[in-house]
């Protein structure tokens, strides 16, 4: 399953647009206003069914991933010099990035979760999410949403 996350362009808060490959919008998110970043997802008919709330005062950017009102995780990034590293608990899951913050790759175990892969040239964040299994999409957008963040918190 292919995913395309596209940030919008004019907006007061972060706002998303998920478009599967046949450009029908999956997804939809809103930044609200709020200490730290929070960011509610709807599905395509307007339901909320996910929300990513940051964690503000701590060392290191930490954000839970609820799905609609249940903690189903976090990711805290970690210090690191080179390779960018988010610590997650969420399923299993473990998360490692490239040198360039540009490409990430989702694992449970030995199988691949999701690839994720900014796009460049793009006017706004604009990435491509490949996800195994359709399942786990809310999932991969929630911690998409997070890694975002974290690079327009840091400025990247």
């Amino acid at each position: 399953m292919r995913l395309l996350f596209k940030q919008r362009f004019f907006s007061w808060f972060d706002s998303y647009d998920i478009f599967d490959e046949d450009g029908n919008t999956v997804y939809v998110v809103k930044g609200e206003l709020s200490w730290g970043h929070r960011l509610q997802i709807y599905d395509a008919m307007g339901n909320p069914v996910g929300r990513v709330q940051e964690r503000i005062l701590t060392f290191l950017p930490k954000f839970e991933l609820y799905m609609e009102e249940r903690l189903a995780g976090e990711i805290v990034k970690e210090f690191t010099l080179f390779r960018p590293k988010f610590q997650l608990d969420c399923n299993g899951w473990t998360i490692e990035g490239d040198f360039w913050e540009w490409d990430y790759t989702v694992m449970d175990g030995a199988r691949t979760v999701m690839r994720l892969s900014k796009e460049l040239w793009n006017w706004t964040d604009t990435y491509s999410m490949e996800i195994t299994r359709p399942e786990d999409a809310l999932y991969c957008l929630m911690i998409v949403l997070a890694i975002d963040a974290v690079k327009c918190s840091q400025g990247s």
